[in-house]
């Protein structure tokens, strides 16, 4: 998709749509306004028919608009003025690109980046554009042996009011079009399934994406981990013919003496449960257990194309969690690569056992804060849903920056506790903690446990279980939470 900024009067704006905006009852935005002068009244007049009055969601087509160069005038709702906000903008921003994909326009013009978001600049609107396009365009059809026709629009133009906002819309939509390509990234890599993105196929991409991007890539396998004593990530692989990863990204924006952000993925490419195995309803959907290693993938892509002033390590260790004759049993005890003993209990708790060890490995590089994102606990689920993501972090400060950042990029999180109460649900009498802690305040536990090899740095961790994709008849990865890890680190390049 190609986008480009324009200022001019919308009346001017000579392609097949311009979509402007309508609040409810019938009040026309300052686009829709000048549209309206243009076409001496025109657009009221449709307006004072009754067949639209701006509720939100709704839409009105209309063709041939006198004083209108445009062909199409698309009219978007965007319900009560008093009640516009991030939300509502980002809402009407995909109707109106649907209703315009529908229309079979190759181009078109969104007149949305004057709207009013309070506390939201012109940069923030014209990037939530850019990502509602991307997001509505997104199809995922590798894997079918016909591929649907695409929709033939190519061209989105954002108009601008001055010459200082069109440098701001740029600049959104470079910072939207990185984040947007992370995202994408993120889903492809998720949308695959588990025989398709094994741990090899994962580390890969990652192999890949560095010669695209510039990325220093490493990677480590199991004779490796074996001696760099990570018995807690190769539990989880013993009974997967498919042999574990452990990949190493590197991108270097800022000095070499320059502390790193470090990013932990949890790369488990399909997860059985191993012997505590799952249900096998919707078990197909453990193939995007591996979406916090996919959303790291994409994170880094996005930060290096917006070549931030900073250093970024991305970790990932990807295996399989299969039965089998090899593979862990409950009551089986652990060493991780910290040196501490793991009970494991559940086998299905194997993604904090993965993390455990690349916890300890990103001590390594003396980061100056290390966030780990991972799909963890279904009990997140219960406790959160699937509109916001869990937040926990052994520093408040670190945890405000996350918040803040999912504030902004609008994919939020929620802050549960981490006090040391919950540490004694972990109490094993046979080493020196289990890897459950109990049906009781699950994603709580899981975090303590990880708490428990971030003590040296500063570490917050994402359990994403509701966020990173969708069920049903959406069905299919969603790319978060790229937008916050993104955000978060933008700010900390500004620094």
């Amino acid at each position: 998709m190609e986008f480009s900024t324009k200022v001019a009067a919308p009346e001017k704006y000579s392609g097949a749509c311009i979509a402007v905006g309508v609040f409810e009852p019938r009040k026309l935005s300052a686009a829709a306004s000048a549209l309206d002068a243009a076409s001496r009244g025109q657009i009221r007049e449709f307006l004072r028919s009754g067949d639209m009055d701006g509720r939100l969601g709704t839409t009105r087509l209309l063709y041939d608009v006198r004083g209108i160069a445009a062909e199409r005038v698309l009219l978007v709702g965007l319900g009560p003025e008093k009640e516009f906000g991030e939300k509502q903008f980002r809402d009407c921003s995909r109707t109106a690109i649907t209703a315009i994909g529908d229309t079979g326009s190759r181009e078109a013009c969104l007149s949305f980046s004057e709207l009013p978001v309070s506390n939201r600049g012109v940069d923030w609107r014209s990037r939530q554009l850019v990502l509602a396009v991307a997001d509505v365009a997104y199809r995922f059809d590798r894997m079918k042996s016909k591929k649907p026709q695409p929709r033939p629009l190519a061209r989105i133009t954002i108009s601008a009011m001055s010459k200082q906002d069109a440098h701001d819309i740029e600049r959104g939509v470079r910072e939207g079009r990185a984040i947007a390509a992370g995202m994408a990234l993120t889903r492809d890599l998720g949308n695959l399934p588990g025989n398709i993105c094994t741990p090899t196929y994962l580390a890969d991409a990652a192999v890949k994406l560095g010669k695209e991007w510039k990325l220093a890539v490493e990677v480590l396998d199991q004779r490796s981990m074996a001696m760099l004593g990570m018995n807690s990530l190769l539990s989880v692989s013993k009974g997967s013919r498919q042999p574990p990863k452990f990949v190493i990204l590197r991108y270097s924006g800022a000095g070499r003496k320059a502390r790193p952000v470090v990013l932990i993925g949890k790369g488990i490419t399909f997860d059985t449960g191993g012997i505590s195995i799952k249900p096998s309803a919707e078990m197909d959907e453990m193939k995007f257990d591996m979406c916090g290693a996919a959303s790291v993938l994409g994170t880094l892509r996005a930060v290096a194309e917006l070549e931030m002033k900073l250093n970024v390590v991305g970790l990932v260790p990807a295996c399989e969690n299969m039965p089998g004759g090899a593979a862990s049993k409950p009551g089986d005890v652990v060493t991780s690569m910290s040196g501490q003993t793991i009970e494991i209990l559940n086998t299905d708790a194997e993604g904090r056992l993965i993390l455990a060890d690349a916890l300890s490995y990103a001590e390594r590089f003396e980061p100056q804060a290390v966030v780990d994102v991972a799909t963890l606990t279904g009990a997140c689920v219960v406790a959160l849903g699937h509109v916001c993501s869990g937040l926990f972090a052994n520093r408040d400060a670190l945890a405000r920056e996350l918040l803040a950042a999912g504030e902004e990029s609008w994919d939020r999180a929620w802050q549960l506790p981490l006090w040391d109460d919950y540490q004694e649900q972990l109490k094993s009498n046979f080493a020196d903690f289990a890897n459950i802690g109990g049906k009781a305040a699950g994603s709580i536990t899981a975090a303590c446990f990880l708490s428990r090899f971030a003590r040296r740095y500063d570490w917050a961790h994402l359990d994403i279980a509701g966020t990173a994709w969708k069920s049903g008849k959406e069905k299919g990865a969603t790319g978060r939470p790229v937008p916050m890890l993104a955000t978060f680190l933008m700010g900390r390049a500004k620094g």
